[in-house]
């Protein structure tokens, strides 16, 4: 069987990103999920670099990991100073990663016009930086930079700055498409031709500014290279680099090249999210594999397919990388998207095409106004159990919202509500930093004597969409609420011209379901005592 080493560069090239600051902590996290995940090789960073790294490596030390080997990440000597007089080198040795990662040009423009120095002086710069590292215990990957680019200006430098290396002790040269303008069938022809002159030796290291880092690392596994290299979730620089979120499964699942074990692509998901929470950037919905849209289907010719042959359109089982179906209601919904949907929730609606349609055409009618139940699904689920027939725990009689500003005060916001629960008439007022928020307090100190459950109750996330701009500050409105408790999560929206009353219905939704759900296991608490 063929083996590919994976090699993970998310603490290095990945935290170039924008918007991404990895703490030492957060460095020491992610370190877990990708040992644990199977990878061969863990970029730690730059030793010497910057404060964290070098805390890291620190922090590293004595840390056996179960699956990676530890790499620290470097450049060859500067010109005209000898490896050990050089501190950076000295700096990757004092780190104590038994395997060191030295990136070096190999374009011969960049030596000049970068390095400012001679050809042939780059040459030694590679061959010395490998041959000292060596000679003090450290196995050696050489990152030849820009390598594509180089040997389409100078073919015969770029595979010299190859052979230096490797002539001095380097176990592994990765190919760099740095700046990320090849396309795969060249990665593949060059890769070919490299492995064909220096043996199975080769890595490849491709970033996305074209959009084929993911295209152009399975292209260089075809053409021989032993070694990816690629950031979780595709962070990096610019545009980012080769998604090893997507290369794990596409070399298992569809080149049939084993990488991790089932159990570890199992968790691909998981770490992908969790990594995501860390660098506290949202995934792409639509990321392959591991998005949370990546099996979400919605078109009523889809789902209906789906319900009847799963293969239908899906390419895998989603289970597989450890992600899920999912089945979206929107105004393109028919009767068999609904049944799906419900199902999914736990509402068995049976055979009831009448009552099926009948929410079906509600759905489309709400959506039309402006409604969106995809990423709404407690209202939606709410939707259902009201036309089923379920009555609603609380009834909204009216409600004032106040926003005062007089010069020299602060700005003061109440919120009177007046409600029937539980067949009471309810009477409250509550001060709030907003008159949403206000509405919010005056709510729960309604309902909780009633519904004590709601205590632990709280919003997590409000968020306002304009429908239409062209109508400014009359346009109407779309307000979408996360909520939750210490178990679980959800979302409710509300629809309307006036902010105050689309909030007012997101957090009318939320409360009801919190009700609803603690009803339920309420209810399932006593069914498995009785």
């Amino acid at each position: 069987m063929r083996l590919i080493e994976l090699y993970d560069t998310t603490l290095r090239d990945g935290a170039q990103g924008v918007g991404i600051s990895f703490s030492v902590s957060d460095k020491l996290r992610i370190t877990e999920h990708l040992d644990a995940l199977g990878v061969a090789v863990i970029e730690g960073g730059w030793p010497g670099s910057n404060p964290t790294d070098t805390e890291y490596f620190d922090a590293m030390r004595g840390v056996r990991l179960r699956h990676a080997t530890l790499a620290a990440f470097g450049a060859t000597r500067r010109p005209g100073t000898a490896p050990q007089d050089d501190l950076q080198l000295r700096t990757l040795l004092d780190s104590k990663a038994p395997l060191v990662t030295l990136v070096g040009k190999s374009w011969d423009r960049q030596v000049t016009d970068v390095l400012r120095t001679s050809a042939d002086e780059n040459l030694h710069m590679i061959a010395d930086s490998v041959r000292w590292l060596r000679e003090h215990g450290r196995r050696v990957v050489f990152d030849a930079e820009h390598f594509f680019d180089g040997h389409r200006s100078n073919p015969d430098y770029a595979l010299r700055c190859l052979e230096a290396a490797i002539d001095a002790g380097a176990e592994r040269i990765a190919l760099c498409d740095t700046n990320g303008g090849t396309l795969p069938d060249g990665v593949e022809q060059l890769v070919r031709a490299v492995v064909s002159r220096f043996g199975t030796v080769v890595g490849i290291h491709c970033h996305d500014d074209s959009g084929c880092a993911v295209a152009n690392s399975l292209a260089a596994v075809r053409g021989g290279a032993i070694q990816v290299q690629g950031c979780v979730n595709g962070y990096g620089e610019r545009t980012g680099n080769a998604n090893i979120c997507t290369l794990i499964p596409n070399l298992q699942l569809k080149m049939g090249i084993e990488v991790v074990d089932d159990e570890q692509l199992r968790r691909l998901t998981v770490l992908a999210r969790d990594v995501a929470e860390i660098a506290n950037i949202t995934p792409p919905h639509s990321a392959p594999y591991i998005g949370t849209s990546a099996f979400t289907h919605k078109g009523g010719q889809h789902v209906d397919a789906m319900a009847k042959a799963a293969y239908a359109y899906q390419h895998i089982d989603p289970a597989v990388v450890g992600n899920r179906r999912r089945t979206v209601v929107s105004d393109k919904s028919g009767r068999t998207t609904i049944r799906t949907k419900a199902a999914d929730l736990g509402v068995d609606l049976g055979d009831d095409h009448t009552l099926a349609r009948r929410v079906a055409e509600q759905v489309k009618e709400l959506e039309h106004r402006g409604y969106a139940f995809e990423g709404a699904e407690a209202s939606f689920e709410l939707l259902v159990h009201r036309a089923r027939g379920r009555d609603a725990p609380f009834r909204l009689i009216d409600y004032i919202a106040l926003v005062e500003q007089r010069e020299g005060r602060s700005l003061v916001c109440e919120a009177t509500v007046k409600m029937q629960v539980d067949g009471r008439v309810v009477h409250t007022a509550a001060e709030g930093n907003g008159p949403v928020n206000a509405i919010d307090a005056a709510l729960r100190k309604a309902l909780l004597p009633a519904f004590p459950a709601i205590a632990v109750t709280q919003l997590f996330d409000y968020k306002v969409r304009v429908l239409d701009g062209r109508d400014g500050t009359a346009a109407g409105v779309r307000v979408l609420i996360e909520s939750g408790d210490h178990h679980r999560r959800w979302n409710t929206v509300g629809c309307s011209t006036n902010i105050i009353e689309a909030s007012w219905m997101a957090l009318a939704d939320a409360f009801e379901y919190a009700i609803m759900a603690s009803q339920s296991a309420e209810s399932a608490i006593e069914a498995a005592a009785g």
